[in-house]
């Protein structure tokens, strides 16, 4: 009998243009498998200086250990242009002035379907009905993805998803808010999956008028979204996702939005 595989361990996932792959840190519950696969991928650090600085969640942390109780493995990748997967950022938009949202977005969903097709393939996990979850940048790269076929995955979650946030240092000011819908719009017209939306109303980059312009060209095009706006969350509810005690308040709605795909399914 071969031994468990390690709780935690890093990984470097093939990925052409990186120097080495991209660094991934995989949490496993303590009991044993086949387990369901979560995907989570980050946002990214306003400071573009710090990208390469960034790391993975640890196994302890608040989104983790909500997963990893309900019998998740839980997939943290690092994408390019952060931390030491590094290379470059290819998810960038260019200018405020005219950014290119669709091209940054399908550039973090290349990335998130390597890590997805990886982590399914291990031999502990299940090799379907995963689930994606992306929070601010990340979030906006699982919106990507669900326009492009994903077979292995029967869930999809933006936490306070989108693009161009703290224009010019401004809490709440957005680059082209009105592009930025119109790619969600593009992405809705080839999405397979209904997703789920969670922005807290004190969201500093994605404030309450971008979301709900966000969300309402995202099914005016078609797309399938759940969009859930809970109330104030500490100081900047964009943080929602990785805050302690935010599970408080986003698990409940990730638990239904859970349940109706299962049972959907």
């Amino acid at each position: 009998m071969s031994a468990p595989a390690p709780r935690q361990v890093d990984v470097f996932i093939p990925m052409p243009g990186t120097p080495s792959g991209l660094y991934t840190r995989i949490c496993r519950p303590p009991q044993a498998g086949p387990y369901r696969v979560v995907v989570i991928n980050h946002g990214s650090p306003y400071a573009g200086a710090d990208r390469l600085l960034m790391a993975p969640q640890g196994c302890d942390s608040e989104a983790a250990s909500w997963f990893l109780a309900r019998g998740f493995m839980v997939v943290f990748p690092m994408r390019r242009g952060f931390g030491l997967t590094g290379g470059p950022m290819v998810e960038s938009s260019g200018s405020c002035e005219a950014p290119d949202y669709v091209a940054a977005g399908r550039a973090g969903a290349a990335d998130i379907a390597v890590a997805v097709d990886y982590a399914t393939a291990l031999p502990d996990a299940q090799p379907d009905d995963a689930v994606v979850v992306g929070q601010s940048l990340g979030g906006w790269a699982v919106v990507a993805y669900d326009s492009v076929p994903h077979p292995r995955v029967g869930a999809l979650i933006s936490m306070a998803g989108g693009r161009g946030g703290w224009a010019g240092g401004r809490a709440g000011e957005n680059c082209r808010p009105d592009l930025l819908a119109q790619a969600a719009a593009r992405f809705a017209a080839g999405a397979s999956t209904p997703m789920l939306w969670i922005y807290a109303t004190n969201d500093s980059f994605f404030p309450p008028p971008v979301a709900e312009a966000l969300a309402a060209a995202y099914a005016g095009a078609g797309g399938q979204v759940a969009f859930a706006q809970p109330g104030p969350f500490d100081s900047d509810g964009h943080f929602l996702f990785y805050g302690r005690g935010g599970s408080r308040i986003w698990g409940p709605l990730v638990d239904q939005y859970l349940g109706a795909r299962h049972a959907g399914s």
